[in-house]
């Protein structure tokens, strides 16, 4: 399938002899042959421009033809067939089972947001009918409705070449919303992005949608993000990635003259809490999941679990030694980018580094070894940089003394996305207080499994307090992120023929 390397403006594409960039394949190392070109900041400009045009019809679309929309998109993502899929395999070197469970996921998600606007609860009217007759005074009557924003810009993640890319759950849940959007291109996938960016732009054709409902921007330096960022035109931006870029963004839309809503999902540690009788119970198995989940995808996922804790004891210390037999046992598929797999050693060097560190596994070489770095709860709290997300397939095992310990870890670290309790029926009291705990740091709170693998559903929280977000009341993954770009509105004595729900 051939690729032209282009921005995506609306309806057409658009080279302006922009700064040139490769994505590069991950396990030969080599760049590959199609050549990117930056956006220029008369492509962001009219891009946006033509976003803000598109808003004023789009907002107004039914239900009816968004379903259209976004089951089109679907439909144009799958009918790429195999050419994508070995597409993203050569810029990520993800395995192709894994690309075909990601694609089913985005089409799925897509279809969810779709059955979403079909069924319309989502948006059902808050109405306090009007009391003409109450003393000391009458109320009228009230309706609140939820309206789109504006145009959204989304930035792609580098971990999920369909899932949290250009047509992701940040662009569909704007586009359910009726907000255009303006995709930032991830460097890392660039094909990709051109062939699902090529399938939107043909769903919104297809089914009449407004030029300018769907652009696509690519750029490897920070400039082409900082000017979408600071348009007087963009009304929310979308992000997920690091911590740094993350905070970056934040402050940029901070100091904008019309300061918008940022939402960014910047990473977590992702604890694990193993209580006695769990270890003592699950034996070999749970030794193997765990390693399983901290491993998946090479730990590249913003779920994988960055800390677990255990009550200091032999059969933790020894779940601990099996722990890191198995993960130094288990293949990691090259990291996805350069600069992930420099970060990795960076912040290996580092836990390495700090006080009380004793590396129970952490294979030399040239290549990317799994890492479990043992320490105490004293440790811990006498250094904070434990707390800090590496990137990859590690974990930091913690001693504490008794179940205070434990609960001083949880008071000590920062917002998370996930936290989660493994316990047997003779640990639930202890359990139960832990989970209370983490309910006022997490997201979610898992027990009896793990944290990786994030359900697409209505009732999924993927999000948790700073610094795991930057707004911790919302999710970005499950229906609930539709409120990200949307606001309520409220109706007073409006009759009902002239209210566009």
């Amino acid at each position: 399938m051939e690729i032209t390397p282009s921005q995506i403006i609306g309806f057409r594409n658009s080279q302006r002899n922009g700064p040139v960039f490769h994505g590069y394949n991950p396990a030969t190392g080599n760049p590959l042959n199609i050549p990117f070109q930056e956006a220029t900041a008369e492509e962001i400009n009219e891009s946006v421009e033509l976003a803000q045009n598109a808003f004023k019809t789009y907002r107004k679309t039914s239900p009816a033809r968004r379903i259209q929309f976004l089951e089109a998109i679907a439909a144009n993502i799958e009918a790429l067939g195999d050419d994508l899929l070995y597409t993203i395999n050569e810029e990520t070197a993800l395995p192709l089972a894994r690309l075909i469970a990601e694609r089913s996921r985005t089409t799925g998600q897509i279809n969810l947001f779709a059955r979403l606007l079909q069924d319309g609860k989502w948006n059902t009217e808050i109405i306090d009918e009007a009391l003409p007759e109450r003393k000391p005074a009458p109320r009228p009557e009230l309706i609140q409705i939820q309206k789109p924003i504006g145009p959204i810009a989304v930035f792609g993640a580098s971990n999920f070449p369909l899932a949290f890319s250009v047509a992701g759950g940040d662009t569909v849940s704007a586009l359910a919303a009726g907000c255009p959007v303006i995709f930032k291109a991830h460097p890392a996938h660039p094909a990709t992005c051109q062939l699902v960016g090529r399938a939107i732009t043909n769903a919104a054709k297809e089914t009449a949608m407004p030029e300018g409902v769907f652009s696509m921007l690519h750029g490897l330096s920070n400039e082409t993000g900082s000017m979408l960022i600071s348009h007087p035109f963009i009304k929310a931006i979308a992000f997920t990635g690091s911590f740094k870029g993350g905070k970056a963004i934040f402050d940029l839309a901070m100091r904008r003259k019309e300061p918008i809503p940022v939402y960014a999902e910047m990473g977590s540690v992702n604890p694990v809490f193993f209580l006695p009788h769990a270890v003592r119970l699950g034996g070999e198995t749970l030794v193997s999941q765990f390693a399983q989940s901290v491993t998946m995808g090479s730990g590249q996922f913003c779920t994988n679990p960055g800390i677990c804790v255990f009550i200091n004891n032999e059969e933790s210390k020894s779940f601990i030694q099996k722990l890191a037999a198995t993960m130094s046992a288990t293949p990691i598929q090259p990291l996805l980018t350069r600069g992930i797999a420099e970060a990795y050693k960076s912040g290996l060097d580092k836990q390495k580094k700090l006080y009380g560190a004793h590396t129970v596994v952490r294979k030399s070489g040239n290549g990317i070894r799994p890492s479990v770095i043992s320490v105490s709860v004293k440790d811990v709290l006498n250094n904070r940089d434990y707390f800090e997300e590496v990137f990859g397939p590690s974990t930091i095992a913690v001693l504490a003394e008794d179940l205070e310990e434990m609960r001083q870890i949880i008071e000590a670290m920062p917002g998370q996305l996930t936290g989660t309790v493994h316990a047997a029926e003779r640990d639930h009291e202890a359990a139960k207080e832990l989970i209370d705990l983490l309910t006022q740091k997490v997201g979610r709170v898992v027990m009896g499994g793990f944290p990786t693998g994030v359900e697409v559903c209505h009732a999924m929280v993927h999000g948790g307090p700073y610094p795991a977000t930057t707004d911790s009341r919302v999710t970005s993954v499950g229906t609930g992120s539709i409120y990200r770009f949307t606001r309520p509105v409220c109706y007073q004595n409006i009759p009902s023929a002239m209210l566009e729900i």
